[in-house]
């Protein structure tokens, strides 16, 4: 019998998705050689690994999906005040620190929406406390959040060079990141940036 997996900490956020990382199938799939193919092209969002394998990533400022809201770079600083932080975790798929902001530690009565173009994509019903430092949610509003690719999060305790791809949740009107849904704790969860969100 396998020894017990420890419970996730503040550093190492998501037992599941870091430890799959360290899980022997990722273990045996880093060994692998590079596929074929890897002097070809690549298609816009995908990063090609140390080991040849690409990444689809999704980055909002460079899709070209025709979304609802558009604006251009200046347009998203002007919006987001100047704050090119913000600006990296909502168009450029970053992940905030922990605990960046205070939405984090209670239920917010009322819906929570993307700071990008104010589309309504949480209820604070559905708020799940953790002391993790980030927000949680048991789903999104049904038609709000759509889903994407993302590679290794560092501020999750993986490190780069990782060969994992995460679920990345973002706005459906906007494409702005908005976080990961992930196995916390032993549940699905939508983990999501206080910085990606607006509450009324």
């Amino acid at each position: 019998m396998p020894a017990p997996i420890p419970a996730p900490t503040r550093r190492r956020l998501m037992g599941g998705a870091a430890l799959l990382a360290l899980s022997p199938l990722a273990a045996r799939a880093e060994e692998r050689a590079a596929p074929p193919g890897m002097g070809e092209a690549l298609r816009e969002g995908e990063e090609r690994l140390d080991d040849g394998a690409v990444l689809a990533k999704y980055v909002p400022a460079e899709s070209t999906f025709p979304y609802e809201v558009q604006r251009t770079e200046e347009e998203w600083l002007a919006l987001l005040d100047g704050d090119e932080e913000a600006y990296g975790v909502l168009r450029l798929s970053n992940t905030e620190w922990p605990a960046t902001t205070d939405l984090w530690e209670s239920a917010h009565d009322g819906e929570y929406a993307c700071r990008g173009c104010d589309l309504p994509v949480y209820d604070g019903q559905w708020f799940v406390p953790l002391d993790k430092g980030w927000v949680f949610f048991e789903h999104s509003i049904p038609n709000a959040v759509m889903l994407g690719v993302d590679g290794p999060v560092r501020q999750y305790g993986m490190r780069e060079e990782m060969r994992i791809a995460l679920v990345e949740v973002h706005c459906r009107r906007c494409g702005s990141h908005l976080g990961h849904y992930l196995p916390v704790d032993g549940r699905s969860l939508h983990c999501i940036n206080g910085t990606s969100l607006n509450t009324a």
